[in-house]
């Protein structure tokens, strides 16, 4: 795969052309064009210099992606040439109308000619190339109006609509600058430079070039330039830019930070635990970008719309002229002028940009909030979400278990943890974190545990001094002939107490309790009445855990069932039948444990995406601050994109049928429709544009 930039981009339906310009080449098998970026990716041999002369006929400058230290966003340079032509253009234009009215006909036909000269050098040049190739752009139907309007002697109206087009296409590229400055606005977080300690010495150097185990120096109202894990001095950072959270979150030694993170009042020294360029905030920078690419459906079936009007609006054009002249004898200028007028009228460009840009600019402020979503299929699909399957630890709970109880049964709390801790040591998962934590307090030894077996969602088990030992739930314990009769009464009662219970077993014998105590996230109850006023039918609580556990967490949570000893794959079955009888399903969990069943939901979403590559990786949606109350967020701001898709189709189409039945009894003059195109180009972007303002989903 081989990557160049591409700059100049402005139309969505001309670069779309392009891209398939660049796909038909031999020898590519397929070509992607990222517009908010300004790349293309090729999978093929492609020759740098034929790249270039397709992109000339657009006004593209290519040139090779170069190794970037980080996923920054280029800026396209202001169109400065093209502002000084729109003005030179709009000033002959004027000067025309004033020698017209004074009577000199002949010369207002001069300066009426260099208005169009001026206004469309770019247009007619791209029109030219596109019917040479026969690709029928926006560029294309422009440049037939003009020459039309200027063979039957409207040099008005083909100036007119140089001018015009001139200046609409000049918003269009100040609109498309304004979206990628939205994005750009994430990768500016993070500094350039960063002050780093190399064998006592303190120099300055380019984030670029901080190295693994750099040891990075932070001083009070600095921002971090790449993640590390603190080694000296506390403090609190705003990470608003990676959790969308503006409340600063204390930190001290051990505690990750992240870059593009605000250090408010304390020095501290990082040690840096990656590179710029794989930084969370430079994945999340990716992660948008790739986005873009990622087309919601309606967006695919408008492209596939588009794909093939233009071409259709060509012949109903070419119709429109000749038929009424050579059918009913009709006079030839008057249906030449409305075929022309058709054409302009007809440019799909309002129609094309109408879903793009309300899409770009919602991830991009969902991202601004810390909700990270994978492109215009999971936005467009969150809003039609009917039902949410939630996981219990570290989603509806903190996920910081810690041990609030060792009973025993048959031995005493030390051999108890001994054993745990020593089965636990190999395991990641927060219950085995929380036991381990507890038996090194407890126990200055660990003892070897020999052929330790992991049976997801059950337990573990292993060899210690010749004798099995087994860390789990009482019903697998009992299941491999464990006798747990007299464990199970106490078992009961610290369930209904809302504990988590690992038994922890010596050959057949259960040697005592271990119960972990998970607080229920602040505000979870909220959230989920919040949920159900957004339209949600049902939220359920799928969780390993033992029944009274899981039924008291849901009760606190409110949710409306809960399952518990779900095995990862019967989490999977869950999903399926919460997706049969609703629809649509969302699946919330950590992004590694839930896998399956979040794959199976419409959506899946992670929870702790922040320094999470699996979380960032596999999930539709990842919530970057743990912060359940974004949900509803995501909610309200996916439906109100959806909203703003379906006005800027109905406007950009309803605009052009209203000036279109003005066509037929001659009332529409080219001017007024390259002004109904125009007007219906500007109004969706800027009705799309509203989107970045949104921070609840209402605006």
């Amino acid at each position: 795969m081989t990557q160049f930039r591409v700059q100049g981009i402005t139309c969505m339906d001309c670069a779309e052309k392009f891209r398939r310009r660049v796909a038909d080449l031999p020898g590519v098998r397929s070509a992607s064009l990222n517009t908010l970026r300004g790349t293309i990716s090729i999978e093929g041999g492609v020759s740098l210099d034929r790249l270039r002369e397709l992109g000339r006929a657009e006004r593209y400058t290519i040139s090779p992606l170069e190794d970037e230290p980080s996923a920054r966003i280029v800026r396209d340079p202001f169109p400065l040439g093209a502002a000084i032509r729109s003005a030179l253009a709009a000033g002959a234009f004027g000067l025309a109308l004033l020698l017209s009215s004074s009577g000199s006909s002949g010369a207002a036909r001069i300066a009426f000619a260099g208005a169009m000269a001026i206004g469309g050098v770019d247009v007619f040049r791209k029109g030219l190339a596109g019917l040479a190739r026969f690709h029928f752009n926006e560029s294309v139907l422009m440049t037939v109006a003009v020459a039309g309007a200027v063979a039957i002697g409207e040099w008005f109206e083909a100036a007119a609509v140089s001018v015009l087009f001139s200046v609409s296409d000049l918003l269009e590229t100040w609109s498309a600058e304004r979206t990628r400055r939205s994005v750009r606005g994430l990768m500016d977080a993070a500094p350039e430079e960063a002050r780093v300690l190399r064998d006592g010495v303190e120099s300055v150097v380019p984030a670029a070039e901080v190295r693994v185990r750099d040891t990075v120096l932070l001083r009070p109202g600095e921002r971090v330039p790449v993640d590390g894990v603190i080694l000296s001095g506390a403090s609190a950072f705003v990470e608003a830019s990676i959790t969308g959270e503006s409340v600063p979150a204390a930190k001290g030694k051990g505690d990750a930070v992240f870059a593009g993170t605000l250090n408010t009042w304390g020095a501290v020294s990082v040690e840096a635990t990656s590179v710029a360029s794989g930084s969370t905030l430079a994945k999340i920078v990716r992660l948008v970008e790739e986005a873009q690419a990622n087309r919601s459906p309606v967006q695919t079936m408008i492209e596939r719309f588009a794909a093939w009007y233009t071409p259709a609006v060509m012949v109903a054009a070419t119709l429109v002229a000749v038929v009424p002249p050579l059918v009913f004898g009709l006079p030839w200028e008057p249906w030449i002028y409305r075929a022309l007028s058709l054409l302009v009228l007809s440019c799909p460009c309002a129609l094309v940009i109408s879903t793009p840009a309300a899409v770009v600019s919602a991830i991009s402020t969902a991202a601004r909030s810390g909700v990270l979503i994978k492109g215009g299929r999971a936005l467009e699909a969150m809003g039609r979400i009917r039902a949410i399957a939630f996981d219990k630890t570290g989603t509806l709970t903190e996920g910081r278990l810690s041990v609030a109880d060792v009973a025993g049964v048959t031995s005493d709390r030390r051999p108890i943890l001994a054993v745990a801790g020593a089965l636990e040591t190999r395991s990641a998962h927060p219950i085995a974190t929380a036991v381990t934590a507890a038996a090194h307090v407890e126990i200055a030894t660990q003892s070897a545990v020999e052929n330790i077996r992991e049976t997801p969602g059950c337990g573990l088990s292993g060899l210690l001094d010749g004798s099995v030992v087994r860390a789990g739930n009482l019903s697998w314990l009992e299941a491999e002939g464990v006798d747990t009769a007299t464990a199970l009464p106490l078992s009961e009662a610290l369930e209904r107490q809302g504990r988590t219970v690992v038994a922890v077993a010596r050959g057949l014998d259960v040697l005592g309790l271990i119960a972990l105590s998970d607080a229920l996230r602040t505000g979870t109850r909220e959230v989920l009445a919040s949920l159900r006023r957004e339209g949600i039918e049902r939220t359920v609580l799928l969780t390993g855990d033992n029944e009274r556990t899981a039924r008291t967490i849901a009760e606190a949570a409110g949710t409306d069932e809960c399952r518990a000893r779900l095995l990862p794959a019967d989490k999977l079955a869950a999903v399926r039948s919460l997706a049969a009888e609703h629809g649509r399903v969302a699946m919330v969990g950590d992004g590694v444990n839930d896998a399956p069943a979040m794959a199976a939901a419409t959506i899946g979403i992670a929870m702790g995406g922040a320094g999470s590559d699996t979380a960032l990786e596999a999930a539709d949606i990842a919530l970057m601050g743990d912060d359940l109350s974004r949900l509803p967020f995501t909610i309200r701001l996916s439906r109100r994109t959806l909203g703003i898709i379906r006005q800027n189709v109905v406007a950009s189409l309803a605009l052009k049928l209203l000036a279109l039945a003005a066509i037929v009894p001659g009332w529409l003059t080219l001017w007024l429709a390259i002004g109904a195109d125009m007007g219906a180009t500007i109004l969706v972007t800027l009705n799309s544009l509203r989107l970045l303002r949104d921070r609840d989903g209402r605006m």
